[in-house]
């Protein structure tokens, strides 16, 4: 017995009971093909009138006129667009809800609801770099893993000096979570000894990631020594853990590749971002987030954007639009601005691997999700192709932080997809232009995740 369902303008199908069980709701189907679609492979190259079949939630097979399975879904998405679920490499889970920031809003469901945010605005896996506490990250996990219909989540282990680290609200915060809590958030570390020290332990607790802070705050914090960072680097390389970084200066970045570090999550790639240094980190298979829109959106009245608000209670929506500091059509330094320009060149001609990653969280009015969309259009205002900034957010992300099973639309490949209704290859603006979002092969109900915001 097979079912054919063919969905052009009424999407809404999908959320009829048919019966004997074939389909109901948002529920996964153990085969479906999808027809007719472009598709966006996630590596530059794009397919046009092809089939995607996916069954189990993994991608079996893409082709032209696939025959469509003996049961199952078969669903015609002639005019859509399929591609990979995005990836955000940066981001602090916990502290923002839909109402408010800060410690108060960090446990195990709000975790969840972050999650989940993420999932309406079509992502697929979310880094969480260093303020979780290892206890509730891996509850969160295993969340994860039970429901099957949430992005991945990864998390890291922040290190820094004693009581330092984070911008010095969210350090605050983080703080008051570990106080709360009575669990660890952030790691001291004084010397080289205690650094390799305190690395050990953390591959035994099982993170796989690492974050340290060499940044002094504007003269507010102790900036991380070179000997305990190259300390760091070498002990996480032998134990085989990944070591990001948060940094504010282009001159820390090349002593910091040598001392073997995987990715900076601030890279300030202005006029100090110079050729040498993009060679050495295309050479060191070292990866760059740009971070843009965390200085931008906090000056842009994004409380009035459509795409935004079903997330914004009405308190939160006020304090995000338009005011003496948020504007509706913000004005950029026209040198600053080709200064960037500038720097994407460079990294374009230099092959460096630029990814997605927002730091979404880590400030009040930074949202999950939507912020990520937006620095992709912010990529591609300062030169980049939309194609490649697509990769920058897909196969990309996923080769730095070790997603094999996501990033591409390949056999073998999760079926984590975003399908859109217009082609983001021509205009980057089209990713907000959601159909529909599938996570391990379940369409996620992005309406019931916007109904929850009060």
């Amino acid at each position: 017995m097979r079912f054919r369902i063919t969905i052009r303008s009424h999407p809404w199908l999908l959320g009829i009971c048919f019966a004997g069980g074939v389909i109901c709701g948002a529920q996964a189907q153990s085969k479906m093909l999808f027809e007719n679609a472009s598709l966006i492979i996630g590596d530059g190259s794009v397919l046009t009138s092809h089939d995607l079949l996916i069954e189990d939630g993994l991608i079996v097979s893409l082709g032209e006129d696939l025959p469509p399975p003996d049961t199952g879904l078969v669903v015609d998405l002639q005019g859509k667009w399929v591609m990979p679920a995005l990836i955000d490499a940066h981001a602090h889970l916990g502290f923002q809800s839909r109402q408010s920031w800060g410690a108060d809003n960090y446990n195990l469901e709000n975790l969840t609801d972050n999650l989940d945010q993420y999932a309406y605005y079509g992502f697929g896996a979310v880094f969480s770099a260093g303020s979780d506490p290892a206890e509730l990250a891996q509850l969160l996990t295993a969340t994860v893993r039970r429901r099957n219909n949430l992005p991945e989540f990864l998390y890291a282990a922040g290190m820094a000096p004693p009581g330092q680290g984070p911008n010095n609200q969210f350090l605050e915060q983080t703080g008051q979570v570990q106080a709360r809590t009575g669990l660890q958030v952030l790691y001291g570390v004084t010397d080289p000894e205690s650094a390799r020290k305190t690395v050990t332990d953390l591959a035994l607790q099982g993170f796989k990631f690492l974050k340290i802070w060499v940044d002094d705050r504007g003269g507010s914090q102790t900036k991380l020594a070179p000997e305990i960072y190259r300390a760091v680097a070498e002990r996480a390389g032998e134990a085989g853990l990944k070591v990001f970084v948060h940094q504010q200066n282009a001159s820390d970045m090349l002593d910091l590749i040598s001392a073997g570090v995987d990715g900076f999550l601030h890279g300030r790639i202005g006029h100090d971002f110079t050729e040498q240094l993009i060679a050495r980190a295309e050479q060191s298979d070292v990866f760059v987030i740009p971070n843009l829109g965390l200085g931008e959106l906090r000056r842009e009245a994004i409380g009035e954007d459509q795409f935004l608000t079903p997330f914004l209670s009405q308190r939160l929506r006020k304090s995000l639009s338009a005011s003496p500091l948020r504007h509706v059509q913000p004005i950029w330094g026209a040198a600053n601005e080709s200064e960037l320009v500038a720097g994407f060149a460079r990294i374009e001609a230099g092959g460096l691997d630029l990814v997605l990653g927002t730091d979404a969280g880590a400030v009040p009015g930074h949202p999950f999700g939507y912020t990520g969309h937006r620095e992709l259009e912010i990529y591609v205002r300062l030169g980049m192709r939309p194609i490649d900034a697509l990769r920058s957010a897909t196969s990309l992300a996923a080769k730095h932080l070790g997603l094999r099973g996501l990033g591409l639309l390949a056999p073998g490949k999760q079926a984590s997809l975003l399908v859109l209704n217009s082609d983001p290859t021509s205009d980057i603006r089209n990713t907000r232009d959601i159909h529909s979002v599938y996570l391990n092969g379940q369409r996620v109900d992005r309406s019931a995740i916007a109904s929850r915001t009060p």
